[in-house]
């Protein structure tokens, strides 16, 4: 199913920003960010978030993103934001002229961690597919929105019933950017069930 963008909903909108129903287009302003605690032993919890809601407990969400990243920390992806403790988020992090961080962060009960790998930094689009099961989660990026490559899967403690989910960018630094987001879509949960060792009885 097709996403209409001009229904989505704003948690911190950014200034200059433009929706129509198939792209969403936005600048992002200097020192926005979302971190908190770990290892930085600061909190950041003001980049601009864009998200739909539902109860739906199987689904997978794709959207791709592009992006004219200058600045180290510079981001733009996929993000399912429940409160300033609870979220997460997977993003094509500029670095350096060399190389970006396609990376995720989960973020449980006030702390982050960040998992990230280094990739070309000529790239300037991406997919990401964010997949739910319940309350576990898998998040795949793909350079062309056919192929899908896994990143990781996590548990989020508090993704009960209704959730929030959809795209963010910002800027850490002080740089600013234009993030465009496109092909968003809701289908079937692409995370087939695991197929292996059956599970534990709790």
């Amino acid at each position: 199913m097709k996403i209409n963008a001009t229904e989505l909903k704003w948690t911190r909108a950014p200034q200059q920003y433009t929706i129509t129903p198939d792209r969403v287009e936005m600048i992002t302003e200097p020192h926005t960010d979302l971190w908190q605690r770990t290892y930085y032993h600061f909190r950041n919890d003001n980049a601009p978030v864009l998200q739909m809601e539902t109860g739906e407990r199987f689904f997978s969400f794709v959207v791709r993103t592009a992006f004219d990243t200058r600045v180290r920390y510079d981001q733009s992806g996929v993000v399912m934001y429940l409160d300033s403790d609870n979220w997460l988020k997977a993003s094509m992090e500029y670095e350096n002229e060399t190389i970006q961080r396609l990376g995720s962060v989960v973020t449980n009960n006030g702390y982050s961690d960040w998992a990230s790998v280094d990739v070309d930094a000529g790239i300037r689009s991406i997919w990401f597919r964010l997949s739910r099961r319940d309350d576990d989660f898998c998040i795949e990026n793909s350079t062309d929105g056919v192929h899908f490559r896994q990143m990781r899967i996590c548990h989020m403690f508090n993704a009960q019933d209704t959730i929030r989910f959809g795209v963010y960018a910002c800027s850490a630094e002080d740089s600013s950017f234009t993030a465009v987001f496109t092909d968003m879509e809701i289908t079937e949960c692409k995370w087939l069930p695991h197929d292996g060792q059956q599970p534990d009885e709790e």
